[in-house]
């Protein structure tokens, strides 16, 4: 190798060495560097296109297309952009927002989108999170929308109790991470503009459905989350970010009960279709400095779907209308 071949070899290092050292230090576009250098787990879904058709039933030996997606109709008059680092950015105004059918019981496969779904609910849209740790009320957001009740992220939150006790910390002990904060089993722990920690369970949004009109019951398997989509019932639930790997940690409240979670990358989701090797999502958190093309609807196969689920302790709720 001659010397000038030598020295093109070694600026062009010195040179990617800099562009990474750059890309990881902008907060912007950090996680994506990381990916690309192989310091990181890519997001573990395939995206979709939002549609929100009207169900054609499939034929055991030919599926069927299905329509045209219905026109969007405006819902949420605010709401607020999401980022997975740094403060949330001022609240704007919603983009519009798809307004389903309600969810009605799938006794066929169905095809969408030209996808064949063995059941599959065209939940309501919203693009962005309230702020950036109300995951779980967005969540909520997308199930009774999809109801037809039209209820703000803030009227959600006004309706979820709230442990003040204990502002959420960690510590990292011998056997892992520890979270000490308030009894997210029945109520919402920590500052949901601020404090990453900040969340609760399905078990607090139990009585906030109830309220609305809706019976949320606890669903903790692949059956249970494919039984309640067949009936016409969603699945709201807690898993990771982008269904990533996680770091497992210990939730402990006030009267020293201990729950299974994860540490930096709690998020809740809505399960609204499933064939026997995806599940589809509708996730509102959109794109963020974690995932710039985050899409608002994707799917996850069933292995990786029921690992994050499971580092959250397989924490879900199918919710519907009570019954007359």
């Amino acid at each position: 190798m001659g010397q000038t071949t030598k020295l093109t070899a070694v600026a062009l290092v010195a040179g990617c060495a800099l562009l990474s050292a750059f890309a990881l230090s902008n907060r912007a576009i950090r996680t994506e560097a990381k990916v690309l250098l192989g310091l990181e787990a890519p997001p573990q879904i395939t995206p979709l296109a939002v549609v929100v058709p009207s169900p054609v039933r499939a034929t055991a030996s030919r599926p069927t297309r299905a329509p045209a997606p219905v026109t969007a109709t405006a819902i949420s008059s605010v709401a607020g952009r999401a980022t997975s680092t740094g403060s949330a950015a001022p609240t704007v105004p919603a983009d519009p927002t798809a307004t389903p059918s309600p969810p009605t019981p799938t006794p066929a496969q169905v095809v969408i989108n030209g996808r064949v779904y063995d059941a599959y609910i065209p939940a309501a849209v919203k693009k962005q999170q309230l702020y950036q740790y109300t995951c779980e009320f967005d969540a909520a957001w997308v199930v009774l929308q999809s109801f037809g009740i039209d209820a703000s992220v803030e009227e959600i939150i006004e309706r979820t109790p709230f442990d003040t006790s204990l502002e959420p910390y960690y510590e990292e002990t011998s056997d892992g991470f520890v979270i000490h904060g308030g009894d997210i089993r029945t109520a919402f722990a920590g500052d949901y503009k601020k404090n990453f920690l900040a969340r609760t369970t399905g078990g607090a949004l139990v009585p906030v459905f109830a309220s609305f009109g809706l019976k949320a019951t606890p669903v903790s398997d692949r059956a249970g989350v494919e039984a309640a989509l067949r009936r016409g019932a969603l699945v709201w639930i807690k898993t990771t970010v982008d269904f990533k790997p996680w770091r497992p940690a210990t939730w402990i409240t006030p009267d020293g009960s201990t729950i299974k979670t994860v540490l930096g990358n709690d998020h809740a989701v809505v399960v609204i279709g499933f064939n026997s090797k995806v599940v589809a999502i509708r996730d509102v958190l959109g794109p963020t400095s974690s995932n710039w093309r985050r899409p608002l609807e994707y799917e996850v196969d069933w292995e990786t779907f029921m690992k994050s689920w499971g580092a959250q302790s397989f924490d879900g709720l199918a919710v519907a209308r009570l019954a007359s």
